[in-house]
């Protein structure tokens, strides 16, 4: 395995391909983290005929350094901190919950955009893969995860293309199965493992969601 990816969507055509044995199994979900979940997804929903949506997660930046996660939200209400950084870094409480107020206004952006309002599909009892582009900090995938927790999904799965290798391990430890192509170290950060690391457009999501969904009907 060669790095850096060339896109998101050769990225997800590899992930396919480590997940191929898991065609024979039924009631199975591909959930892609927004935004640059979402075209890593679409080649592993295709490779398995599967129904794929979103779950809709939003990382929490710290103060003057929105890149760094003190921690993550995602929809149903959840919220994963990062204690130690929140610690470290003397964070009030009553400015988490401003970055968290404005970030949950995008999380409900995000729903009416790309599920027209909707909730998260039913995950009760069923083999789920969460996919990202990669992890970093992991907050926004340990949100995810929480969430799937939280609602009694059957199996857990994490589909990543490149991952910190002290990251992996958390994630790995929480879940059923990790699926990760490469941990490289020292890691830098996701965007540095692929040639092209562009933002994802709304628009682009909601095409593929689109064109996904079509195939499926009220499968999700």
């Amino acid at each position: 395995m060669k790095l850096p990816f060339k896109n998101r969507r050769e990225a997800g055509e590899q992930l396919a391909s480590e997940l191929a044995s898991m065609t024979s199994l039924t009631n199975v979900l591909v959930l892609a983290l927004p935004r640059g979940g979402v075209p890593v997804a679409e080649p592993i929903a295709q490779r398995l005929g599967v129904p794929l949506s979103v779950l809709l997660v939003r990382k929490l930046g710290v103060p003057g350094q929105p890149e760094v996660a003190m921690g993550a939200i995602s929809e149903n209400g959840v919220r994963v901190l990062n204690n130690e950084i929140v610690e470290t870094l003397a964070i009030d409480t009553r400015e988490i919950a401003r970055i968290e107020q404005r970030e949950r206004q995008e999380l409900e952006r995000r729903q009416q955009l790309y599920r027209s309002g909707t909730p998260l599909p039913k995950v009760t009892g069923k083999t789920v893969i969460l996919v990202d582009d990669g992890l970093a900090t992991g907050a926004t995938m340990k949100a995810a995860i929480k969430v799937l927790k939280r609602d009694e999904a059957g199996t857990i799965v994490v589909a990543v293309p490149v991952a910190a290798r002290e990251t992996a391990l958390e994630i790995r430890s929480d879940i059923d199965r990790l699926v990760c192509l490469a941990k490289p170290y020292p890691f830098a950060a996701i965007g540095y493992w692929y040639q092209d690391f562009s933002q994802v457009r709304d628009d682009e999501v909601l095409e593929i969601i689109q064109r996904h969904s079509s195939k499926f009907g009220n499968a999700v």
